[in-house]
């Protein structure tokens, strides 16, 4: 607060950012406008004032992780995004993988005896990997280890899933959530606006798809997260355009849970030549993407694709939530140049990394229940010990 007043009596700051800071400490919406505006004239450092304020009004220094793990059931695709590192053509299947149930269970069946709260699943699209293989799956997963939160798929999978079945989404998703599925992540997002998403994404679901698909799981009681893939051929407006789409239907249904900005990575993929935006640039978007997003409670990070170094920058530009342990059970982001080529952290590092930069860890399960307050907790390893004092001859 005190800092935020700082700013307000400042008489040398720009009248228009001097505005937004208003509303801000007011607590009142900005426009699309205004949020334009600040990708366009609004520096690092006023950029941090705001969206720090906003962070520590809504959570103060918590920062939230959970313990999960990943299964990737294909990195086959129907599709062709030409931002995508992971996937291979069905005509590539030799460099790719397929995995049926029983392999996935056996993923599944390796972390028994670990605290974990949550399966992530995600991958590409196969014609195979249908409707009954996802309900035997969850059933599947559900009878083995029944508090296991299920997080799986996005609209993107879903729509060509529900298509197949001729379902509608609300009846696709009413059938698996029977089966087993606890809530939805945000990926498929990339650009709403269709000049962006046609030459990035065209063949994949369009923006309306993948927002009514969240709706439906909404309307049943499930929550989501959702995503925005910037730093490559979009403009600001863009972005502002597309979490102006996500604010409307979080105004309906308060269904989504987290925003996690991911950062275009041009390794081994059809965009290599476009080149990837600063530090500077991810800090600002996260930043923006705090105080444009006003209804949603948390805005993600994921270490794994940014770094280590920047997810802890980035707790004092909005972000609340560094993601989880994943334990390297993830190849989605290495394969696009991130710097996390193995991407493991154990719980300690994960609080360490929090607590270097004086903040509060916080285990939660995937609804943001507090599994474990880190704060005061010292590891085993790290309990003081007794020292043989020097002999002085």
């Amino acid at each position: 607060m005190q800092t935020l007043d700082i700013l307000l009596n400042n008489n040398s700051l720009d009248p228009n950012l001097k505005a937004i800071a208003q509303k801000v400490k007011n607590n009142e919406r900005i426009t699309f406008n205004e949020g334009v505006y600040l990708y366009e004239k609004a520096e690092l450092s006023y950029l941090g004032i705001l969206a720090n304020y906003i962070r520590e009004q809504k959570h103060g220094d918590r920062t939230y992780f959970n313990r999960n793990f990943h299964i990737e059931p294909t990195n086959i695709c129907v599709y062709d995004c030409k931002f995508c590192s992971y996937s291979r053509m069905i005509k590539q299947r030799e460099e790719g993988w397929e995995m049926d149930v029983d392999g996935m269970i056996d993923i599944l069946k390796k972390y028994d005896n670990e605290p974990v709260t949550e399966v992530h699943i995600t991958g590409g699209v196969v014609p195979k990997q249908n409707l009954e293989f996802y309900s035997e799956f969850f059933k599947r997963a559900k009878a083995h280890r029944p508090n296991l939160h299920i997080k799986a798929l996005t609209p993107v999978e879903y729509y060509y899933i529900f298509k197949k079945a001729k379902l509608s989404h609300y009846d696709g998703m009413k059938h698996l959530k029977e089966a087993g599925l606890d809530s939805m992540p945000g990926g498929g997002a990339e650009i709403f606006h269709p000049e962006i998403r046609e030459q990035i994404a065209a063949d994949k679901c369009t923006a309306e798809q993948w927002l009514d698909i969240h709706e439906q799981a909404h309307k049943l009681g499930m929550r989501s997260n959702a995503t925005m893939l910037y730093g490559h051929i979009e403009q600001f407006w863009h972005r502002v355009d597309h979490m102006e789409q996500l604010r409307l239907l979080q105004d309906r249904t308060g269904g989504f849970q987290a925003f996690i900005p991911l950062k275009f990575r041009n390794q081994n993929n059809q965009m290599s030549h476009v080149p990837e935006v600063s530090v500077i640039e991810d800090l600002r978007n996260y930043a923006i993407a705090r105080i444009y997003l006003d209804n949603f409670d948390h805005i993600k990070a994921y270490w794994a694709m940014i770094s280590r170094e920047t997810a802890q920058l980035s707790l004092n530009f909005g972000v609340d939530d560094i993601d989880g342990t994943l334990d390297d059970t993830t190849k989605i982001y290495s394969m696009a140049g991130a710097e996390e080529q193995t991407p493991a952290m154990s719980t300690k590092e994960l609080v360490d990394l929090i607590k270097h930069v004086n903040r509060k860890p916080i285990e939660r399960d995937t609804l943001y229940n507090v599994v474990t307050d880190y704060t005061d907790v010292v590891f085993e390893e790290e309990k003081p010990s007794y020292y043989k004092l020097p002999v002085v001859n």
